[in-house]
């Protein structure tokens, strides 16, 4: 068969999928520019007043509010503290995971997917019940009782960032631990018999061969903790005091759906997509410099 064949043939077998994303992901992307180009409130939505086409009206809106700014701002530095800590702690579990016993391993695994499977109203509930001001198990234990970890907005965005990082560590260990464990044996063999300490054994030969699943871990990662919602809203109640733990899922909310603006709503959704493409491209483009097959 001819390479033009070979594509044709691809192509008929990647059409359903393709059918399928473009009914799942294109026509809501393309609803959601849409709405963003009219003023789209209540009034709107009810019939007691005309639809009316602002064009780039709700953008102008929001790049020249100060909130937006401190609200993106805000969810770009959360959203990299949870990145970096996700990996970090998923990385040391899934090299722990392979150094220790069974049993070990089979409750380390078990402890994790619990937690990865506790649905995120449910986990931030307990949390905020551990981290609870009078009743709470930490300040028990800690003897500060009173002391309350959502009031202040630098403790509350650490305490969610906690969270965030507990429920979603699991995926980074049980797929990093996979890659680990799918490691030729003679590799790491040849690299003791060649003198290399761990840490070179880690640096130039296991890294090296887990960049690919490492690089899916970070970009899934990023995507996730970039649109945080749940987590913020339970635990800050909304958002903090005055707004002033908002992120920018939680801020395309209030102002869609408290403000019945759903036109700037959809501005902001329409901002964040495109902030999580150019940071997707950007990494593989950067990955890809670097000699990664991709």
């Amino acid at each position: 068969m001819t390479a033009r064949g070979q594509g044709r043939t691809a192509f008929a077998y990647l059409a359903p999928a393709l059918l399928v994303l473009a009914g799942l992901l294109a026509y809501p992307i393309y609803q959601l520019v849409l709405i963003s180009l009219f003023d789209y409130g209540q009034e709107q939505v009810s019939g007691g007043a005309p639809l009316q086409f602002l064009g780039l009206g709700n953008y102008q809106k929001l790049l020249g509010d100060q909130q937006f700014w401190t609200v993106l701002g805000q969810t770009v530095a959360f959203a990299a503290v949870c990145v970096v800590g996700t990996l970090l702690v998923g990385a040391f579990l899934a090299i722990l995971a392979t150094r220790v016993r069974t049993w070990v391993r089979m409750t380390l695994f078990l402890a994790a997917l619990g937690a990865w499977s506790t649905p995120a109203v449910a986990g931030s509930t307990i949390w905020l019940f551990l981290f609870d001001a009078n009743f709470g198990f930490v300040n028990e234990v800690l003897g500060i009782q009173g002391y309350s970890w959502t009031f202040d907005k630098w403790t509350a965005f650490g305490l969610v960032a906690a969270q965030v990082i507990w429920c979603s560590f699991p995926f980074v260990m049980v797929t990093l631990y996979a890659g680990i464990k799918a490691i030729p044996g003679e590799v790491l063999e040849a690299a003791a018999l060649d003198g290399a300490s761990a840490f070179r054994t880690a640096w130039s030969v296991i890294l090296p061969l887990l960049r690919p699943i490492i690089l899916v871990v970070t970009i899934q990662s990023i995507i996730w903790d970039f649109k945080i919602f749940t987590q913020i809203y339970v635990m800050t109640n909304g958002g903090g005091i005055a707004g002033r733990n908002l992120v920018l899922n939680v801020y395309a909310y209030q102002q869609a759906f408290a403000a019945s603006e759903y036109g700037l709503g959809a501005a902001i959704g329409v901002v964040m997509t495109v902030l999580l493409l150019a940071i997707t491209l950007f990494y593989l483009r950067a990955l890809r410099r670097c000699g990664e097959a991709l």
